[in-house]
């Protein structure tokens, strides 16, 4: 068991060592109560093991990051949830050392094999490869059920943010203001305005924004999630739920409480819609949403921007589905 403390500067090669499970997180966590008396309220355990699914380094980091930088080694606070969640944000943004040796990876090609799949809810089933067992064994990926998924929501992030950096800071510069509040309706946010935007954006910027890409199939979702991200940068959160062997790629908005579904599909043919549809709604039932928003790219080039851009209304198992295409 690791015993951290602020002045442990914990390496990657804590990037080795076996996951944590709860309650070994609790009970590291309990070495420092017994030590100085600060407190970890029940519910920080429960979401740093759902957040780091028990990475030693993350687990660490997350509390030393509270410890030191947020309370100033003042032991008489209570640590919490809130706490955590700012803490983690902070470690992602800063992109500390094992964090960045991680992410220099993914411009390898054998990385790329399975990480853009994986993005894209695409197939993979060489479970037996050398790429495969090379980001297993770095801890980047996890396997569950034959589906490849990244290894804690904390990498997931952090991959994304890392693929669409560039993305981001281009939409940045060239639509600074850009954000929230210009898409807000009645307190919620009218997502089918956000959405048309990226259409018009898609179909005039597309096959200049794909070149750029080292992940060029990945490159639509990369693409709309840097576009989604720049606008909630001013408030709000992003979900992104991404696994190989789905055939999907789910995100979420929220804000104020608001939870506003999002799925993207590639167009594979007449069956798509249809499929997808059943799909959306399920995820919609995960977060009780009434309402979602579908977003199909056609990757063909025999057909023409008129016929790629579209926008209808479903209804999928009582939920509204708004469909656009891209």
């Amino acid at each position: 068991m690791i015993s951290f403390s602020h002045q442990l500067n914990i390496s990657t090669e804590v990037m080795t060592l076996k996951n944590f499970t709860r309650d070994e997180i609790a009970s590291l966590y309990k070495q420092h109560t017994d030590a100085t008396g600060q407190i970890f309220e029940e519910e920080v355990i429960d979401f740093i093991f759902e957040q780091t699914c028990g990475q030693p380094w993350l687990v660490n980091a997350i509390a030393c990051e509270i410890i030191v930088q947020i309370l100033k080694l003042d032991y008489t606070k209570t640590i919490t949830a809130e706490m955590a969640q700012t803490a983690i944000q902070t470690i992602i943004i800063r992109r500390d050392t094992h964090i960045d040796s991680l992410l220099s990876k993914l411009h390898e090609g054998r990385v790329r094999r399975i990480i853009e799949p994986m993005l894209m809810g695409e197939d993979f089933y060489d479970f037996l490869s050398d790429d495969y067992y090379y980001l297993r064994d770095l801890g980047l990926i996890k396997k569950i059920d034959h589906k490849i998924l990244p290894a804690n929501p904390i990498y997931a992030e952090v991959i994304i943010r890392t693929l669409t950096y560039g993305t981001q800071q281009k939409f940045m510069s060239e639509k600074p203001k850009a954000n929230m509040p210009n898409y807000l309706k009645d307190g919620k946010i009218d997502l089918n305005i956000l959405m048309c935007e990226f259409q018009q954006f898609w179909r005039e910027n597309s096959d200049i924004w794909i070149k750029k890409f080292q992940y060029k199939e990945a490159a639509p979702h990369l693409i709309l999630q840097a576009f989604l991200q720049r606008v909630i940068n001013g408030g709000g959160d992003l979900i992104r739920e991404m696994a190989a062997n789905t055939k999907r790629s789910d995100l979420c908005i929220i804000y104020e409480g608001e939870k506003y579904p999002i799925e993207l599909k590639i167009w594979r043919g007449e069956k798509t819609l249809k499929e997808v549809l059943e799909q959306i709604a399920e995820y919609m039932d995960t977060f009780g949403s009434k309402e979602g928003w579908l977003l199909i790219f056609n990757k063909n080039p025999e057909i023409s921007w008129d016929e790629k851009i579209y926008y209808q209304q479903e209804i999928a198992e009582g939920k509204i589905i708004n469909v656009f295409g891209a």
